[in-house]
C-alpha cells in the first residue's frame, strides 16, 4: 500500500521510515521549491499547534520554531534580524500580553 505525503519533512525522517521497514521515496527540492514547501510547512505546523492539547503544545511550538528558523535561513535572513524586527513591531504596536480581542470597529463617516 502506498501512502502519499507530498510535504517537506525533517532531515532524518526517511531514515526513521526505512528503519521501520518501509520504503520512503524522496526528492531534493530546488531553492524556490524549498521556500514554497517551508511556507506550506509553517501553515501545517501552526495548524497542529492550534489543535494540540495543552500537554503537546510545547512540542508543536518547537516544530513551528524549527520551521521559522529554516525559513529565515532559506531567505538568507539572520535569526537575530527576525528577532530584532519582532522587537521593533512590539515596541511600535505592542504584543499580545494584554489579551485584547477586537470584536469589531464602527465606522463613523
Amino acid at each position: 500500500m502506498r501512502v502519499a505525503h507530498h510535504k517537506l519533512v525533517r532531515d532524518q525522517i526517511p531514515e526513521i521510515i526505512a528503519a521501520a521497514g518501509r520504503q520512503p521515496v524522496t526528492r531534493i527540492l530546488d531553492q524556490a521549491g524549498y521556500q514554497a514547501a517551508l511556507r506550506a510547512k509553517l501553515v501545517e505546523e501552526a495548524g497542529e499547534a492550534q489543535e494540540a492539547p495543552e500537554g503537546q503544545l510545547a512540542s508543536e511550538l518547537a516544530d513551528v520554531l524549527e520551521v521559522l528558523g529554516a525559513l529565515a535561513a532559506a531567505y538568507d535572513m539572520k535569526w537575530e534580524d527576525v528577532v530584532s524586527e519582532a522587537d521593533r513591531k512590539r515596541a511600535e504596536r505592542g504584543g499580545f500580553g494584554d489579551r485584547i480581542f477586537l470584536e469589531y470597529v464602527d465606522q463613523t463617516r
